[in-house]
């Protein structure tokens, strides 16, 4: 049996780059795109109708910006992750698309074969960070924040085997329902442990979350390997 495609969304103000994208991704046996818009705006409405599996949006976009857009997205469409194709590499942009709850985050300038792997791994339920600027999460996961109270190097001692195997689940981008259905325990389970290794680590955000994870080791970013 057929396994089902990943449909997808595209948003960008320039049609040249749509129209690009649209090959790239209908090429892919795994992926149908369903729709298109040229702005925030219409992505939402895109949403809206189509229900995608994923949406890709640039952020610099007439009307609603790609991080808005995606903020109204995950309000509407939960069940739509949100994939980032971006000129923009400085942090502040990255920052505000994860507050956004965004789970993809790549470059325009990455090779077409990292888009398809962020699109593929958000998919599943992962956290795809182009490596270009996953190092500023690192960076930043010990800055002047009063409430980090440990270290990541102390993370793999300070918690349990489940609770280091709930946070890199946390970090990757899964629910609380996906993450007891991988480890077999109830959603409740999962709420208690959340609750206490974030106390424990000292961090609330999903930006701290995903910052501690990766200088822990716990969640790789996109390996520079890949790149010319």
């Amino acid at each position: 049996m057929r396994k089902k495609q990943i449909s997808v969304v595209i948003a960008d103000d320039h049609a040249i780059l749509r129209s690009g994208l649209r090959m790239l991704l209908g090429a892919q046996p795994d992926m149908k795109v369903v729709g298109e818009a040229e702005n925030g705006d219409q992505a939402i409405e895109q949403v809206r109708l189509k229900k995608p599996d994923i949406l890709l949006a640039d952020i610099t976009m007439p009307g609603s910006s790609g991080v808005e857009a995606a903020s109204e997205v995950r309000k509407r469409s939960p069940l739509t992750r949100v994939v980032i194709l971006t000129m923009h590499a400085e942090p502040a942009f990255l920052d505000s698309a994860l507050a956004a709850g965004v789970s993809g985050y790549v470059l325009k300038r990455a090779l077409d074969s990292d888009l398809v792997a962020a699109i593929r791994a958000v998919h599943e339920g992962k956290t795809f960070i182009d490596s270009a600027v996953a190092g500023h999460l690192v960076e930043k996961a010990f800055g002047s924040d009063d409430h980090q109270k440990v270290t990541a190097s102390q993370a793999c001692d300070l918690l349990s085997r489940r609770e280091l195997q709930v946070f890199r689940l946390i970090a990757e981008g899964y629910t609380n329902q996906q993450i007891a259905s991988q480890l077999f325990i109830s959603v409740k389970s999962v709420e208690t442990y959340r609750t206490r290794l974030l106390r424990k680590l000292g961090i609330r955000t999903r930006q701290e979350i995903v910052r501690f994870a990766l200088e822990a080791g716990l969640l790789a970013p996109t390996p520079e390997s890949s790149r010319p």
